[in-house]
């Protein structure tokens, strides 16, 4: 897993630490955002909460990367994922949230996949990336066809039903410039300069 912050046009993802648990245990106990990711609010004590925390932060599981969600100033609005990762069958889940609902509607939450992608497939030999959002959530589908993902079905899980999407590395290399260019224009700064995709070495999606 990376050391460095990844730049995400008006966000940066960095790795996640202790310091970050009060507005983790908050967003898992909060109704709404439990709704959003068809899940139900936590009701685990913080202090068993922060223990297991603070575990699974010294104990990180190789098959997945979590990260914190900052703005630009450091303020920690939320998280994002990516896990299940296979790299025999060469994809991986992705997941975000937005947990502090001042940032809700400002694209903060689209500069963040974007990066979460770009870093994923520049990063590794991935070929696909996935996803699942509720099948009434159109505003969440609707930002993620907007860095790519594709609907492709519709799945049963847990009693909810979800949209699967997919975004392949093959596509994403067609969408990266434009996709990276607009971030940066919105964030303020010049267009960057590309690293290139990582060569895929068990053939494409």
């Amino acid at each position: 897993m990376t050391t460095e912050a990844i730049p995400a046009g008006k966000t940066v993802l960095r790795l996640k630490r202790p310091e970050d648990a009060p507005e983790d245990y908050a967003w898992r106990i909060d109704e709404e955002l439990s709704a959003l990711d068809a899940t139900t609010p936590l009701k685990q004590p913080y202090a068993l909460f922060l223990r297991s925390y603070e575990e699974s932060l010294q104990y990180p599981s190789p098959w997945s990367q979590r990260f914190a969600i900052d703005t630009l100033d450091g303020k920690h609005i939320g998280n994002c994922m990516c896990y299940d990762i296979n790299l025999d069958y060469g994809e991986a889940e992705v997941g975000i949230m937005i947990g502090d609902r001042a940032y809700w509607n400002n694209g903060y939450g689209y500069h963040s996949m974007v990066g979460l992608v770009d870093y994923m497939f520049t990063s590794t030999s991935l070929r696909r990336l996935y996803l699942h959002t509720l099948e009434w959530n159109l505003r969440a589908q609707r930002s993620f066809e907007k860095c790519g993902f594709t609907a492709v079905r519709t799945t049963q899980r847990y009693g909810y039903k979800f949209i699967r999407m997919e975004l392949s590395r093959d596509r994403w290399s067609q969408i990266r410039g434009e996709k990276l260019a607009e971030l940066r224009r919105e964030q303020g700064g010049m267009a960057t300069t590309l690293l290139p995709l990582p060569e895929d070495i068990t053939g494409s999606a």
